[in-house]
């Protein structure tokens, strides 16, 4: 190639001026030669040999000098052989492609790639994000949720999933809160039920983070609709926080889409499908993962100071905040949890103070402590009226007795709730013998128990940090167990006599909630681990592309679990509203009226929040059972006077409800004498007191 080159550049420089040898008092011509080759040279970007390549030309034999200094330019870089030729034979007037003639070869050269109107980028964008992770991520937990929770959207204006008890309230709270809002916000603890009760709002989980979509809609069959959207939208914040959770701490994406669908369709939450404050559980989860992304940690990495972000962990309090607000039910562990993480974090920082790098620097200990300061009074403002309705009503607080009665046994692990379609009926003589099992079939899923098992002996995670998830899924099934884990004197029973608030929670099988959530991050570390030995097989394929039989092994955990999670809730319609709850003035009683019936009541009030003496809640205050007693004879001289005093100004009293009830012989009886007024209004008898 060497040769080639050489003969090449003497032909090349046959037609120019030929080569003089340096005479003393005369400057040297360069030859095309010598200038080709410093060209060839400063193609190679090489400084030091062009400068070596001129010193030639200058000195004796510019010719062979250059020749020479051509050949070291086509030894050091071959590929650079035509580029130097093309130039030699354009001469100096192609050096800068200006005030010659033109290139001969531009016409065989590749077009130049076209640049793409506003239009295409615009498209370009939006394809890149609709195929970005957190996009498929957001997608298919909202898809999971219209489908693993059907049939709540095939008739959102009339039903409600499980019951229409406790969802009839949850759907009052959300329009209630709404509306306060926007009208009075001063008044938003004394609610329009319960009258005359003070903090009435109070008297159980309030679902105040929902407020915003409480705004849009009056009327029941707008809450109706709102309590089915948010229903279906909490599941699908749950998976998608729960995958988030996984991914932040090291796992692939299988093993995370594992561990989100787990953690929202376990069998044992189809029995809280009447209990939105329960299912609406997807802000624990998200918070985590977003104050771990802000500390640049991760379970399977440690700490990573390049992967720091203080706005993560804002935004990780803030999430945290926000699902406080949903209720103390689920939340009080949850702040209890941050609590101690916080702990941790602050003295590992503090002992590590000295040390470089420190696992986090000074922004992110500021945002924690301002974050967990929002936190505290966020959870501070919420307790306030808790503390007031404790005062008022002694009655609510709990007593190791009534936590007895919803402390499930060991067999509940393993027992599933009559809605799970997979196991209901396989179960249903277990359940028998549970004394409420409505709390107390606890099973997370069978497949979720085997997969975090083999997460035990095959994981991408740590053997230290598997063992760490171990005890938290036995300490927190020990704390499940309530009192039925010898008396819970050492476990439950310490939390409840020491820890502010936690005497107000009385169901422990709810911390059956941190249980899955710790056997779905073992279980993606089983099913991480077995995507990433996949990719090893497929890579030792030719081609290296996994067959179909590793790509359904990769997916087959994941609908195994959505299978455990399929529902048989039934969606009951909700009685209509009785047309006197649209022109009757407050204060108001609805007769008859009970814990049950007055929950589908406070539904109907949403047309006008006029007050009423109805509510439904965790407890009943004292004077609201006085006045159902009081009122067993209405109407009659007592029962008036009674609620006059009260302030009541109207009494309706439902035909359709009265059947078995005093008021069935008494609803037509005449009212002259009481100094009352009675009036038909479709289906139901007004009393004007």
């Amino acid at each position: 190639m060497t040769t080639e080159r050489s003969d090449t550049t003497d032909e090349d420089t046959a037609g120019e001026k030929p080569p003089t040898t340096g005479t003393p008092g005369e400057q040297p011509p360069t030859t095309g030669t010598a200038d080709n080759s410093a060209d060839a040279v400063q193609d190679d970007a090489s400084v030091g040999k062009a400068a070596a390549a001129k010193d030639g030309v200058i000195g004796d034999g510019a010719a062979a000098t250059g020749t020479e200094a051509t050949d070291t330019a086509g030894t050091t870089r071959n590929a650079k052989t035509e580029r130097t030729d093309t130039a030699k034979d354009d001469g100096d007037s192609t050096k800068d492609g200006k005030g010659g003639k033109p290139d001969r070869w531009e016409a065989f050269a590749p077009a130049p790639e076209p640049v793409p109107g506003r239009v295409r980028r615009v498209l370009r964008a939006v394809g890149r994000f609709l195929v970005h992770e957190w996009t498929l991520a957001v997608l298919v937990s909202l898809a999971l949720a219209a489908a693993l929770t059907w049939p709540t959207l095939r008739y959102p204006l009339y039903t409600l999933p499980q019951d229409y008890w406790d969802p009839s309230l949850q759907a009052w709270q959300l329009a209630w809160s709404g509306h306060i809002l926007l009208t009075d916000p001063a008044q938003l603890w004394q609610s329009n039920t319960f009258f005359p009760e003070p903090w009435s709002f109070a008297f159980s989980d309030t679902l105040l983070g929902y407020a915003p979509a409480g705004m849009i809609g009056t009327g029941p069959e707008a809450a109706l609709l709102r309590y089915n959207i948010m229903f279906v939208l909490a599941h699908a914040l749950a998976t998608l926080g729960a995958y988030a959770l996984a991914r932040q701490l090291g796992a692939g994406r299988a093993g995370a889409a594992v561990a989100g669908v787990s953690y929202t369709y376990a069998p044992w939450l189809l029995a809280q499908a009447g209990h939105l404050h329960i299912v609406s559980n997807g802000g624990i989860p998200l918070a985590l993962a977003m104050l771990a992304r802000g500390h640049g940690w991760s379970l399977r990495h440690g700490y990573r100071p390049e992967r720091r972000h203080a706005g993560w962990a804002y935004a990780g309090w803030l999430v945290a905040a926000w699902q406080l607000s949903l209720g103390f039910g689920i939340g009080l562990p949850f702040a209890y949890v941050l609590a101690g993480a916080t702990l941790v974090a602050a003295v590992t920082w503090f002992v590590r103070r000295r040390s470089n790098p420190r696992p986090f620097g000074i922004r992110l200990l500021v945002a924690d402590a301002v974050g967990a300061l929002l936190f505290a009074g966020v959870g501070g403002l919420l307790a306030v009226p808790y503390f007031k309705v404790t005062e008022l009503h002694p009655n609510a607080a709990r007593t190791l007795g009534d936590i007895g009665v919803y402390s499930p046994p060991f067999a509940g692990f393993f027992t599933a709730p009559a809605e799970s379609r997979v196991w209901g009926g396989l179960h249903e003589g277990a359940r028998s013998v549970l004394p409420w099992h409505p709390e107390m079939t606890l099973l997370p899923g069978f497949v979720l128990y085997a997969l975090a098992a083999g997460g035990l002996f095959f994981s991408v995670w740590r053997l230290r940090h598997r063992l760490l998830l171990l005890a938290g899924v036995v300490v927190t099934m020990v704390l499940a167990m309530g009192t039925r884990f010898f008396g819970g004197t050492f476990t439950y029973g310490l939390l409840f006599e020491y820890l502010p608030g936690w005497n107000g929670l009385r169901t422990p099988g709810r911390m059956m909630l941190w249980t899955t959530l710790l056997l779905g991050l073992l279980a993606a570390g089983a099913v991480s681990a077995f995507a990433v030995r996949v990719r090893e097989w497929a890579a030792e394929r030719v081609p290296p592309w996994p067959g179909p039989w590793l790509r359904l092994a990769t997916v087959l955990p994941l609908l195994l679990v959505a299978a455990e999670g399929l529902n048989s809730t039934p969606h009951p319609v909700v009685p209509a509203q009785p047309a006197a709850m649209r022109s009757v003035d407050g204060p108001m009683l609805v007769l008859p009226s009970s814990q049950n019936l007055d929950q589908p009541v406070m539904l109907w009030s949403t047309s006008r929040f006029q007050d009423m003496v109805n509510g439904g809640s965790g407890f009943t205050p004292v004077r609201q059972a006085e006045i159902r007693q009081a009122t067993e004879s209405f109407p009659n001289q007592a029962s008036v006077t009674y609620l006059r005093d009260l302030g009541v100004r109207n009494v309706v009293v439902l035909r359709d409800r009265i059947a078995g009830t005093p008021w069935e012989t008494t609803i037509d009886t005449p009212v002259d004498a009481l100094g009352i007024t009675r009036e038909e209004v479709d289906g139901a008898v007004v009393y004007r007191l």
